[in-house]
């Protein structure tokens, strides 16, 4: 496997909606998708879109690590891939969450998601799945889903002064 390289924010690759996967078995999704976990994994990432590393493609790399689970309805969860997802609320509730990215690193900034999304799309073997997502499911998600339509987290907070750095966030308190 290999480490990839993150884009930054600024890079177009992030900022333009990315293309269906044709066809999800292929070698070279199934290689993309081993070296995106490796790299999230590496980065200490939550999740990890295509798009942040340099490939306009309609997937993203997951996963819920124990110290963020929610409780029963938001388990651990390992690793997994969502391929051509498709995300929509479940009811029109939110909440606001503190996140961070990968492409924009050392910042931090409260964003407004939906409680509940329901989500389906296709696993790393083609086969549909589908699901309701709640607390930091629901949460790593809807960000890396922005991602694959050019969309980076601050273009969803409806307050820029609830942005920092990491440092200073945690300095004060500001934890997810």
């Amino acid at each position: 496997m290999t480490l990839l390289k993150i884009a930054r924010m600024g890079h177009p690759v992030l900022l333009r909606p990315a293309s269906d996967v044709a066809d999800p078995q292929a070698p070279a999704i199934r290689t993309l998708v081993a070296d995106m976990i490796e790299t999230m994994l590496d980065a200490q990432g939550a999740g990890l879109a295509a798009p942040q590393v340099h490939q306009s493609l309609r997937l993203f790399v997951y996963h819920v690590p124990p110290a963020r689970s929610a409780g029963e309805d938001d388990p651990p969860r390992p690793p997994s891939v969502l391929i051509n997802p498709v995300l929509e609320p479940v009811d029109e509730e939110k909440v606001d969450r503190l996140e961070g990215c990968l492409s924009i690193p050392g910042m931090r900034g409260w964003v407004p998601r939906y409680r509940r999304i329901a989500y389906r799309g296709l696993d790393g073997h083609g086969h549909e799945v589908h699901g309701v997502a709640s607390g930091f499911l629901a949460n790593v998600l809807q960000h890396e889903y922005d991602h694959l339509n050019g969309i980076l987290y601050p273009m969803r907070m409806v307050d820029l002064g609830r942005m920092g750095f990491d440092s200073e966030m945690a300095r004060y308190g500001e934890r997810t």
